[in-house]
């Protein structure tokens, strides 16, 4: 950690015992979660935006929508999980939270489901960290429940770096999801529906503005 980095961190506060307890689940049992600095800016742009209605694509075990339901306590937020195992532990972080009544978490394949607890409802916010090689499928599919100007939010565009790669250099059986991932980045950033941002904090974090 440089000197700045000590600096920055010396504001910050310490953490809730419940969130390191997540944070330590996940680094355990390999559940990716949004990096620290990622998820603080995350929040920070969602306070900023004041979202009454959000959805996230991909709860993994809650942990996003716990720290966003915390963040913005008036907000109402529904995730969608297709993992049954990561499904269950984030049902019971969310009930442990007290959140449960602010967070609807729905058990569904995101790509397949055509729910009425999902779709009858439009969205200000929406927020997709599941698998990555579909981003562009789950952009087309939801975008249509975001309301003007609202904003949709991408996690892990850098995919660790492996974006960086040649294709060559690249593990093969990643190939086709870091293929489809950068396709999805130019085609986003390229979209004259959108405002659209790539910022180089956590793991990368796409911003896109309906207009």
């Amino acid at each position: 950690m440089n000197n700045y980095m000590k600096y920055v961190a010396s504001f910050v506060e310490e953490k809730d015992p419940f969130i390191v307890e997540m944070e330590k689940f996940a680094e355990e049992r390999h559940v990716p979660i949004m990096e620290s600095d990622g998820i603080d800016l995350f929040i920070s742009l969602l306070r900023l935006q004041n979202p009454e209605r959000i959805l996230e694509i991909g709860s993994a075990i809650g942990y996003s929508a716990i720290r966003i339901a915390r963040a913005l306590p008036k907000a109402s937020i529904v995730t969608i999980e297709r993992d049954n195992e990561r499904y269950m532990k984030a049902v019971d972080y969310i009930t442990r939270s007290g959140l449960d009544q602010q967070i609807t978490i729905i058990e569904a394949d995101a790509l397949l489901t055509e729910s009425d607890e999902i779709f009858s409802n439009t969205y200000d916010a929406l927020f997709i960290d599941a698998a990555k090689g579909q981003y562009k499928r789950f952009f087309e599919k939801y975008a249509v429940t975001l309301n003007t100007g609202g904003v949709i939010y991408c996690d892990n565009m850098f995919m660790h770096g492996i974006v960086l790669l040649d294709d060559k250099d690249i593990p093969r059986r990643n190939r086709t999801m870091t293929r489809n991932l950068k396709e999805f980045t130019e085609w986003i950033m390229n979209n004259p529906a959108y405002e659209t941002s790539l910022l180089s904090v956590g793991d990368g974090l796409l911003i896109a503005i309906k207009k």
